[in-house]
């Protein structure tokens, strides 16, 4: 059975930082790209980074430019997200998922998904 489960989540102050995690199980995703996604209440689903099966390139939308990273290790068939800076608007349930999409931000063409992990940054 595959799975992804995120996990990491938690309450921060704006300005802190969290690190999310996802491991992956049920079979190798070392040729997938591996994404996360957020949704706030009351809006879509909207992507937020994604990293090549080879971790040579990585993709992030604006508003996270210079205060996230993601991150693999395949050996451990995981995915991390890094974030620093965290604002009120970055309060989200944060989802991974893997796939082969042809654009990184489309989210219907990633194949599986974690339960996703609450972020919530106070001001």
């Amino acid at each position: 059975q595959v799975q992804l489960v995120g996990s990491g989540g938690g309450l921060v102050q704006t300005g802190g930082s969290l690190r999310l995690s996802c491991a992956a199980s049920g079979r190798t995703f070392s040729r997938d790209v591996m994404g996360w996604f957020r949704q706030a209440p009351g809006k879509e689903r909207e992507f937020v980074a994604a990293i090549s099966w080879s971790r040579d390139r990585a993709y992030y939308t604006d508003s996270v430019k210079g205060r996230f990273t993601i991150s693999r290790d395949n050996a451990e068939n995981t995915v991390y997200l890094q974030m620093n800076s965290l604002k009120p608007d970055d309060t989200a349930v944060y989802y991974c998922a893997a796939g082969q999409p042809t654009r990184w931000d489309y989210a219907y063409e990633y194949n599986y998904w974690g339960q996703g992990t609450q972020v919530t940054v106070s001001s």
